[in-house]
């Protein structure tokens, strides 16, 4: 069977990404194929908490991670473009971080528990709940509307689920 949204092709022996998307994020991913990429790599999936202060960008009380306006010509969100956009196409975060509003929504490791964070003890990168159905992913995709772009912004899916706007990025331990 053939993906139309698929941007990876098998080509000289080899997986590799479609022409003209070198540089695009990875999508249609799950969060198990995250997963194993991110351990193959020797590294993870940040958690639900390194990812918003990741998105943050250094900028405390911020809503976005570039302040606190909707601006189209910051992120890629609202089927603006109708597609993922290469990575760089729009200016990084005080961190030096690409797409951390808009593009692709992105797998974080964590569970989702809907009041985890109201009702948990710890304040430190929490993780999460221990189990669950659904994963998180943070961020907001090419399709999603603006409410999307907000750092806090969760969302939740079956961790089997593959989309075109979703993807992930990986985290490396100290």
């Amino acid at each position: 069977t053939s993906d139309e949204d698929c941007v990876i092709e098998y080509r000289n022996g080899k997986y590799q990404p479609k022409s003209g998307y070198e540089n695009h994020p990875v999508i249609e991913v799950s969060w198990f194929g995250a997963m194993a990429y991110a351990e193959w790599a020797g590294k993870r999936l940040p958690t639900e908490a390194e990812w918003e202060k990741a998105a943050i960008g250094g900028l405390v009380g911020k809503k976005c991670p570039w302040g606190d306006s909707i601006d189209s010509s910051r992120a890629n969100y609202g089927e603006n473009v109708g597609q993922t956009t290469p990575v760089g196409r729009y200016p990084p975060n005080n961190y030096g971080l690409y797409d951390m509003g808009g593009n692709v929504c992105e797998w974080v490791s964590d569970w989702y528990g809907e009041d985890y964070y109201s009702s948990s003890d710890s304040y430190r990168n929490p993780q999460g709940p221990n189990y669950g159905s659904e994963r998180v992913i943070r961020g907001a995709g090419w399709s999603h509307d603006a409410r999307y772009l907000r750092c806090a912004s969760r969302n939740y899916v079956n961790p089997d689920s593959t989309s075109n706007h979703l993807g992930f990025r990986c985290a490396k331990s100290p």
